[in-house]
């Protein structure tokens, strides 16, 4: 067992030392992207009455205003996104859309909406969406935000999505949510009886968050989850340049409790108030990014409040889910989850 389990984090740290342009962006508190006037207060006082505000009314936080101009063209999606943000690319929210075929003459009735890991390519996910088609169901793959074609002329990397920037990073996650949001209003206004949700790393995150405030989801299966955004930042693999970012300019405990409203665990409770609805985690026992006792806590949290979930365990890591066998084990368990959710 620790010979595998060396052998794991050898490859782990190997796949993450493969990309060799992150930065490590300046701290920023980033007040202008969740209040509209500052006055000088003590941003530390500004993060935690908006963590207050937010865990207090969380509804209206994820709210989705109308969306009046969904437009497909061949198989790309497009509306204008709820959140407007500085790069007015990511200003234009987009989605993949993989319809799933009429059988005896019936159209499709369930469809599951797909979201990527952080630095996701533009293949990525789309083979879990023609598993998706096989079985009979549609599939929504969404662009996340400065993803793609979302992504400004600055970056190389999306950046912005989870960076040292506390407050961009609060907006950042909460206009994916609500793109995530207006995924599935569009696939029921298409006429799809049943939606589910898949996100895997970050996009397991968002999923959830989404998960918490969509009463239009039915079933959800997280490819790799923790509680808390702070936690995996501070100690996951992947995010070592954006710890190395805040340096020592907040601690732990005080960035856990601002970036609560984009975290997982805190909305436990708000699920369990949501209905019968199935959740599926998949954890990889050897992850460095997402590390096993984050992990842990958040199955912890979730059968504390009796949640419908079931866990599959993967003997690997976060970045080697992409190695076979690893990744067909990952699609089955996926696939088989909503399949017996979705059973005519």
């Amino acid at each position: 067992m620790a010979f595998w389990k060396n052998y794991m984090h050898r490859r782990e740290r190997w796949y993450h030392q493969l990309d060799n342009n992150r930065l490590i962006r300046p701290f920023e508190w980033g007040l202008q992207y969740i209040v509209d006037h500052v006055n000088g207060d003590d941003p530390r006082d500004l993060f935690r009455n908006h963590t207050a505000r937010v865990m207090d009314a969380s509804e209206d936080f994820y709210a989705l205003p109308p969306i009046n101009d969904y437009r497909l063209d061949g198989d790309q999606l497009t509306w204008t996104s709820a959140v407007h943000t500085p790069s007015i690319e990511n200003n234009t929210a987009r989605a993949r859309f993989f319809p799933a075929k009429s059988r005896n003459g019936k159209a499709p009735r369930n469809a599951v909406v797909v979201l990527p890991q952080w630095n996701a390519q533009p293949e990525s996910h789309v083979e879990a969406c023609r598993i998706f088609n096989m079985i009979g169901m549609s599939a929504l793959r969404l662009t996340l935000p400065y993803h793609q074609q979302r992504r400004p002329a600055e970056l190389e990397r999306a950046d912005h999505l989870v960076c040292t920037n506390v407050g961009r990073t609060i907006q950042s996650m909460r206009q994916a949510v609500l793109d995530t949001r207006a995924a599935v209003r569009w696939l029921k206004m298409q006429g799809y009886e049943r939606v589910g949700i898949l996100g895997t790393s970050v996009g397991s995150c968002i999923s959830f968050l989404a998960f918490a405030h969509e009463p239009d989801l039915h079933a959800g299966a997280f490819n790799h989850v923790s509680g808390y955004v702070a936690d995996v930042v501070w100690h996951g693999l992947s995010t070592e340049h954006v710890r190395a970012g805040f340096a020592d300019h907040l601690t732990l405990d005080e960035l856990r409790t601002f970036w609560a409203p984009i975290s997982p665990l805190p909305f436990m409770p708000r699920i369990a108030g949501m209905g019968h609805r199935p959740m599926r985690f998949i954890v990889a026992r050897y992850d460095l990014t997402f590390p096993i006792d984050l992990s842990h806590e958040a199955i912890a949290e979730a059968r504390r409040y009796d949640l419908p979930l079931d866990i599959v365990w993967l003997p690997c890591g976060h970045y080697t889910t992409a190695e076979l066998p690893w990744k067909a084990i990952d699609a089955w368990k996926i696939a088989t989850f909503f399949r017996k959710q979705f059973k005519e």
